[in-house]
Protein backbone atom coordinates (compact mmCIF):
# COMPACT_ATOMS: atom_id res chain seq x y z
CA UNK A 1 0.00 0.00 0.00
CA UNK A 2 1.54 3.31 -1.07
CA UNK A 3 0.68 6.56 0.62
CA UNK A 4 3.21 8.80 -1.09
CA UNK A 5 0.59 10.82 -2.95
CA UNK A 6 -1.34 11.73 0.19
CA UNK A 7 1.77 13.08 1.93
CA UNK A 8 2.81 15.44 -0.87
CA UNK A 9 2.11 19.14 -0.56
CA UNK A 10 -0.28 20.71 -3.03
CA UNK A 11 1.44 22.40 -5.93
CA UNK A 12 0.52 25.97 -6.92
CA UNK A 13 -2.51 25.95 -9.17
CA UNK A 14 -3.76 22.60 -7.87
CA UNK A 15 -6.79 21.69 -5.80
CA UNK A 16 -5.07 22.87 -2.61
CA UNK A 17 -4.77 26.38 -4.00
CA UNK A 18 -8.43 26.30 -5.01
CA UNK A 19 -9.40 25.53 -1.43
CA UNK A 20 -7.68 28.75 -0.34
CA UNK A 21 -9.79 30.84 -2.74
CA UNK A 22 -12.90 28.99 -1.66
CA UNK A 23 -12.06 29.72 1.99
CA UNK A 24 -11.49 33.41 1.21
CA UNK A 25 -14.79 33.68 -0.67
CA UNK A 26 -16.70 31.91 2.11
CA UNK A 27 -15.13 34.17 4.74
CA UNK A 28 -16.01 37.26 2.70
CA UNK A 29 -19.64 36.28 2.11
CA UNK A 30 -20.20 35.25 5.73
CA UNK A 31 -18.74 38.50 7.10
CA UNK A 32 -20.69 40.67 4.65
CA UNK A 33 -23.96 38.85 5.38
CA UNK A 34 -23.41 39.15 9.12
CA UNK A 35 -22.72 42.88 8.91
CA UNK A 36 -25.69 43.49 6.60
CA UNK A 37 -28.09 41.65 8.90
CA UNK A 38 -26.69 43.36 11.98
CA UNK A 39 -26.98 46.83 10.44
CA UNK A 40 -30.33 46.32 8.72
CA UNK A 41 -32.28 44.48 11.38
CA UNK A 42 -30.25 44.85 14.58
CA UNK A 43 -29.63 48.58 14.31
CA UNK A 44 -32.50 49.51 11.94
CA UNK A 45 -30.19 51.27 9.48
CA UNK A 46 -31.23 52.18 5.95
CA UNK A 47 -30.60 49.84 3.03
CA UNK A 48 -27.85 52.05 1.60
CA UNK A 49 -25.99 52.21 4.88
CA UNK A 50 -26.35 48.48 5.45
CA UNK A 51 -25.00 47.65 2.01
CA UNK A 52 -22.08 50.04 2.40
CA UNK A 53 -21.11 48.54 5.75
CA UNK A 54 -21.47 45.02 4.35
CA UNK A 55 -19.22 45.88 1.42
CA UNK A 56 -16.56 47.41 3.64
CA UNK A 57 -16.67 44.58 6.15
CA UNK A 58 -16.52 42.00 3.34
CA UNK A 59 -13.44 43.63 1.81
CA UNK A 60 -11.70 43.68 5.19
CA UNK A 61 -12.64 40.04 5.80
CA UNK A 62 -11.30 39.05 2.39
CA UNK A 63 -8.01 40.78 3.12
CA UNK A 64 -7.73 39.08 6.49
CA UNK A 65 -8.56 35.64 5.04
CA UNK A 66 -6.02 36.14 2.24
CA UNK A 67 -3.33 37.11 4.73
CA UNK A 68 -4.12 34.11 6.93
CA UNK A 69 -4.04 31.71 3.97
CA UNK A 70 -0.51 32.84 3.10
CA UNK A 71 0.93 32.03 6.54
Amino acid sequence: MRRDRSLQAAAPGSVGAMNNWRYIALHTVAAAAFMFLLQRYGMNASLDTSLLWALGFGVCAAGLAYKQSKR
